[in-house]
């Protein structure tokens, strides 16, 4: 079980005209125990801007500004500029953010070399129609899920049928693969990545390819009951040794409205295509006033993550009216995931393991040194005994007790 730290709210609205509805969704950059903080500021009329401050420490802000850095100049972008993502890359930081127009969310980005002048360069998601992204999801070799067409229907159907598709929540990889660049991104209901060689490369026609086989483009899918409606990537992708940490978040269906959870995965650093480890049960979800009651009710979106010594910090909109921030040990999250892959992986192998230990101890009394000696001839990791003992105390086949400071198992009588 990961136990997650409910840290606090970190930032709320203030009278500047530029945040005086709501702050949330943050990025953010972190130097050391600095934190540089790139954060959704709403006005009234929910119209976004990319506002700033700095942290000293994973809590503790230090300094604000009172106006934003980014703001809308763009005709995509005339309803604001929500939910920034910083990666830094190839020697700048790019941040790349959802441009709104009042009807449709196009990805766009912005560079800088220093976080304080940026750079923009303009969309780069598509400006196809959900009308004619269908055609495109139809002609392709390989069957998409019913639930694509869904949000098809939707968006052409309720918001207004030229709406082009819905794209949020994207961001690069921080390192190139293969030698090309790595777009995390969503089309509703999962999370996709699309390879290219440059930015420039991202034309309609690119695109329109791409939708055809999206299928086969896709990181992480819906599993759980938690992630019933859709999932999209929270902030840019943390290296570990054990791969790419993904915090993410999830939007579960109830007769009640959405609920919006965090959640996380692990990818593979040589192909994040490859799902190392995706959590069952959401890594924490709206239990607190500030997160069950805002501008949107029942809301915790993780966008940014800070690593101080082994605490994961996540910064999340709660409500999308603050900022606020959980923690979690990395360590027992990293294995939570990692464990959860090595029982998917190898769940023949415990099984048959288990049986091994049940016919070894045989009315014996060992402990696991021992244990692992019987087993040698096998060269078993030690995690995967670990995980047999424990599917055969859950199952009452074996009991454990403390014999002078050493636990010892033995079949249960």
């Amino acid at each position: 079980m990961i136990k997650v730290k409910k840290e606090g709210i970190i930032l709320e609205p203030t009278d500047n005209e530029f945040e005086n509805q709501g702050v949330l969704n943050p990025a953010i950059v972190q130097d050391g125990n600095i934190i540089h903080m790139f954060y959704r500021a709403v006005k009234q009329g929910n119209y976004s801007s990319v506002g700033y401050c700095k942290l000293d420490g994973p809590l503790n802000v230090v300094e604000r500004s009172d106006k934003p850095v980014l703001s809308p100049d763009r005709d995509e972008e005339k309803h604001g500029i929500e939910d920034p993502k910083i990666v830094f890359f190839e020697g700048k930081y790019y941040m790349f953010y959802s441009a709104y127009d009042g009807k449709s969310s196009l990805v766009s980005y912005a560079t800088s070399k220093d976080m304080k002048v940026w750079e923009k360069h303009g969309t780069i998601s598509p400006k196809i129609t959900y009308d004619e992204a269908e055609d495109y999801f139809r002609e392709g070799a390989r069957k998409l899920k019913e639930k694509y067409f869904f949000f098809e229907s939707y968006y052409k159907d309720v918001v207004a049928p030229d709406v082009y598709l819905w794209e949020k929540d994207a961001f690069i990889l921080p390192v190139r693969v293969n030698g090309k660049i790595g777009l995390i991104h969503r089309v509703l209901p999962d999370i996709q990545i699309i390879y290219f060689d440059d930015f420039k490369d991202l034309t309609n026609d690119f695109w329109k390819e791409y939708l055809k086989n999206l299928g086969d483009h896709v990181i992480l899918e819906p599993e759980h009951g938690y992630e019933s409606r859709n999932i999209g990537g929270g902030g840019a992708l943390l290296e570990t040794d054990e791969g790419y940490l993904m915090v993410y978040h999830a939007v579960q269906d109830s007769n009640k409205g959405k609920v919006y959870h965090a959640s996380a995965a692990l990818l593979d650093k040589k192909n994040p295509m490859k799902v190392i480890g995706h959590l069952k049960e959401p890594l924490f979800s709206p239990d607190k006033d500030y997160e069950l009651s805002g501008d949107v009710d029942n809301v915790v979106f993780p966008s940014a993550t800070a690593v101080f010594d082994d605490r994961l910090y996540i910064y999340y909109g709660a409500a999308d009216k603050r900022i606020a921030v959980a923690s979690v040990s990395m360590e027992e999250l990293l294995n939570e995931l990692t464990t959860e892959s090595a029982v998917k992986d190898h769940k023949h192998d415990i099984k048959f393991i288990a049986g091994q230990i049940l016919g070894r101890i045989d009315g014996k009394e060992v402990n696991l040194e021992e244990l692992m000696d019987m087993l040698k001839e096998f060269s078993y990791e030690k995690k995967l005994v670990l995980m047999a003992i424990g599917w055969l105390i859950r199952d009452g086949d074996l009991v454990c007790r403390d014999c002078e400071g050493k636990v010892r198992m033995k079949l249960k009588p």
